[in-house]
């Protein structure tokens, strides 16, 4: 131990660099996974954190909620399926509202029968809508004009609508978002639009019947016709067109980082072992074990890795509770803990390429001067 931080100690730039460096790697990494899961959240949250097990879309909706419709013939086939205990219809649409800071801006509106069947899981601040004209928003948008007790004008026809509840993480489409009862749903599409008739319901909100679960129910509904297109929640999330691509996109991101960490710390301790072989091969002839030498080499890329994480860490913390645009971003607990672990191990193996050169070391080159060579 006193060798490895006496070795620091007499090269605090070259070490001090490395760690800086590793410090910015560990800060983007963590960054960007707040931002991936902050975006996809934007996108689908709506979808992840509502209360009905499984959706029904049509298939040629594509698994977009606003170009899916469902027929009353679709409406029945899947009230019919085997397994199928409550339903409930949703409908989507996106208007131009004005909001409570009198700016015009676009409003996503989710409809729901049931309040178990398309609700939003769980509010942080307020109630569920219990009267015409009354919606759940988004906490992310509450500073936005569409927080508690503010009422949203949809244009033109004039429609207000006003939020009594919060719920966490319940956007769609990376914009303001609102639950509101079908109804509300309905009265809002008729005065955008007075001669549209009633709209059809965009997807269905079905809930299981006793004893039978989600996966067993999307079975039934998708066997009852090729024109119908059940998913769990979940699998709606993680299937909406262009959240694959994104996760994708990140992956490979993520994939780079935890190639180009190891390859960091591999060269820095393999260029230091080289330029310190004659001091290494004297150690050795002295008497020096091997496995000191290895040691303080480790314990080196411990330090640097840990002191890496924690300035990245720390630059991390701060942005981590900011709101970029639309999308809200958080700490996010398991990702410090995995990639604290991922990193540390990628970095104590990178450095082991430098500790097998220090056992190849032949003390007798001490007296040839073939560490000079």
């Amino acid at each position: 131990m006193f060798l490895a931080f006496t070795e620091m100690s007499r090269a605090k730039v070259r070490f001090g660099l490395l760690t800086a460096a590793l410090g910015m790697l560990v800060f983007l990494i963590l960054f960007q996974t707040s931002l991936q899961n902050g975006l996809l959240t934007s996108f689908v949250g709506a979808i992840r954190n509502q209360t009905a097990p499984v959706l029904v879309y049509s298939v040629d909706g594509q698994r977009v909620i606003q170009g899916s419709f469902i027929t009353p013939d679709l409406e029945q086939l899947t009230v019919d399926a085997d397994g199928v205990g409550d339903v409930g219809r949703i409908g989507q649409g996106t208007f131009s509202a004005t909001d409570a800071d009198g700016t015009l801006t676009d409003v996503t509106v989710l409809g729901y029968e049931d309040e178990s069947l398309g609700a939003p899981t769980e509010l942080v601040e307020g109630r569920y809508p219990e009267a015409a004209g009354e919606a759940v928003g988004s906490s992310n948008d509450a500073d936005a004009g569409f927080g508690l007790d503010d009422t949203i004008v949809v244009q033109p026809g004039g429609y207000e609508i006003t939020i009594v509840g919060l719920a966490d993480d319940v956007q769609l489409n990376a914009g303001a978002t609102l639950f509101v009862a079908y109804d509300d749903y309905v009265d809002a599409v008729k005065s955008v639009n007075p001669d549209a008739g009633d709209p059809l319901p965009n997807v269905l909100a079905v809930a299981p019947a006793d004893g039978v679960t989600d996966d067993e129910v999307v079975a039934s509904i998708n066997g009852q016709s090729t024109d119908l297109d059940a998913l769990t929640k979940d699998d709606a999330a993680d299937e909406t067109p262009g959240v694959a691509q994104v996760q994708q996109s990140f992956q490979v991101i993520f994939l780079l980082y935890g190639l180009v960490i190891p390859c960091v710390t591999g060269l820095f301790f393999l260029i230091i072992t080289f330029q310190k072989a004659g001091a290494l091969t004297l150690l050795r002839a002295i008497g020096a074990p091997a496995r000191r030498l290895v040691s303080s080499l480790l314990l080196q890329a411990v330090v640097i890795v840990v002191a890496g994480y924690l300035i990245g860490l720390a630059l991390y913390y701060p942005l981590s509770q900011r709101r970029l645009g639309g999308i809200q971003l958080r700490f996010e607990s398991t990702a410090v803990v995995v990639w604290a672990v991922l990193l540390l191990i990628l970095g104590i193996g990178s450095s082991l390429i430098s500790a097998r050169r220090v056992l190849k070391i032949d003390p007798i080159e001490a007296t040839t001067g073939g560490a000079n060579r």
